[in-house]
């Protein structure tokens, strides 16, 4: 018999039941996992749903009610044995849709014309991180279609009970999303670019698959920035100093200010938690101007198969840098570190000359008003069609000699 209740609090639930079970789910999700550095240490899973970065995201006050995330983790539970976890997901009652990656405003908006709540919702999500990966961890022995179709229908009564308008799960793999669709949640997807490594042993050898003017392209972009007397280095954990961390945020804060006018979703106390407990799964590109010292960082999350590019902040600008340093030292760490995939995060266009291939993400949605489901499985109906058109359009641009 399973049950299925809601948490509180990251801290509610147990961290090691919580990453044995994530741990499980990442061997089942990932491909074949590389280790170059030491054989016998720990498997480094999918960083964002590591107990300790949810804990980070909550304690720092970047994942409570005020600021529009409610922690409502999800568990499954034999009532009989209650303190043996059966499977786990992150789940927060939203207030609005900021820091998500997949945008519903379009369905909220159609809620207030029709004088109808949208918030809050349920969303189960890593936030402000569109990276996919495992979103629901299962015990080994559980039939995962039998779990996934009692947290639907759990889900749906939530919702209705409390009056919620929906429940999401955002950026799911694509195996885990078709399971859901199969037990009646509508699916939407999207379009990303990645990098996938082929085999390659060097940059050079990832640049010999570009066509010539392609190839010329980004080898006068890296040469643009090494002549303006801008070195880069890459740091790993216990490498980057008090101070390295100290300048990154200052970057990350003003970058945001002058963006947008805002300080960004994530506050110092989150860099902070995250160096001190996730550290061995982290990269910092720094980028130094001759005389002036650092100038800009990127920051890095990355697991035994996946590079996640996640943060960029810098003090002065200068042209090709913010390619070099999120892209392309990227890249060339993941071919170190034989990484099967670089995702760089949403957006970009950009990222297509550069070869990162078009690649489509999934989410999933149950909405309580019958009416306003039976709209958006028509306006996904339509919208899917228009999505891979997209995806199939944007690979005519891809750098390689062969883009079959």
């Amino acid at each position: 018999m399973m049950q299925c209740q809601l948490v509180s609090s990251i801290h509610d639930i147990s961290a090691s039941q919580w990453d044995s079970l994530f741990e499980f789910e990442n061997t089942q999700c990932s491909a074949k996992i590389n280790r170059s550095d030491d054989a016998n240490q720990k498997p480094r899973t999918y960083p964002f749903l590591r107990h300790a970065f949810l804990a980070a995201l909550e304690d720092s006050g970047c994942t409570q009610t005020d600021s529009g995330w409610t922690p409502k983790h999800l568990i499954v539970i034999d009532p009989e044995q209650p303190e043996s976890l059966l499977a786990v997901m992150p789940l927060y009652l939203k207030h609005h849709s900021y820091g998500e990656y997949v945008f519903d405003w379009a369905w909220a908006d159609a809620y207030r014309r029709n004088a109808i709540d949208y918030y809050p919702k349920l969303l189960s999500a890593v936030p402000f991180t569109p990276a996919t990966g495992p979103r629901l961890a299962i015990a080994k022995h559980l039939e995962r279609k039998d779990v996934i179709q009692l947290i639907v229908g759990f889900l749906a009564a939530y919702c209705d009970q409390y009056q919620l308008s929906s429940w999401h799960q955002l950026f799911m793999t694509e195996d885990e999303s078709e399971l859901w669709t199969q037990a009646g949640a509508l699916t939407r997807v999207g379009c990303q670019f990645h990098w996938f490594n082929r085999g390659y042993q060097s940059f050079d050898d990832f640049l010999a698959s570009f066509n010539s003017r392609k190839r010329k392209s980004v080898r006068k972009e890296r040469r643009q920035v090494r002549d303006q007397g801008v070195s880069l280095t890459r740091l790993v954990g216990a490498e980057i100093s008090d101070s390295d961390w100290a300048l990154f945020y200052q970057f990350y804060h003003t970058t945001y200010l002058k963006r947008s006018g805002a300080t960004g979703y994530l506050n110092r106390e989150f860099f902070e938690a995250i160096a001190a407990n996730l550290g061995d799964q982290i990269l910092m590109v720094k980028a130094d101007l001759d005389g002036q010292g650092t100038i800009a960082c990127a920051l890095c999350f990355f697991d035994d198969s996946h590079l996640y590019g996640r943060y960029w902040g810098c003090s002065q600008e200068v042209p090709g840098l913010h390619f070099e340093a999120c892209y392309y030292q990227g890249i060339e760490f993941a071919i170190e570190r034989q990484l099967q995939v670089f995702d760089p995060g949403a957006q970009g266009e950009h990222k297509i000359q550069r070869g990162f291939e078009p690649r489509l993400t999934y989410s999933q949605h149950g909405l309580t008003d019958p009416r306003f489901a039976a709209a958006v499985d028509n306006f996904l109906t339509e919208e899917t069609p228009g999505v891979k058109s997209y995806q199939r359009e944007c690979r005519n641009y891809l750098p390689f000699k062969n883009t079959d």
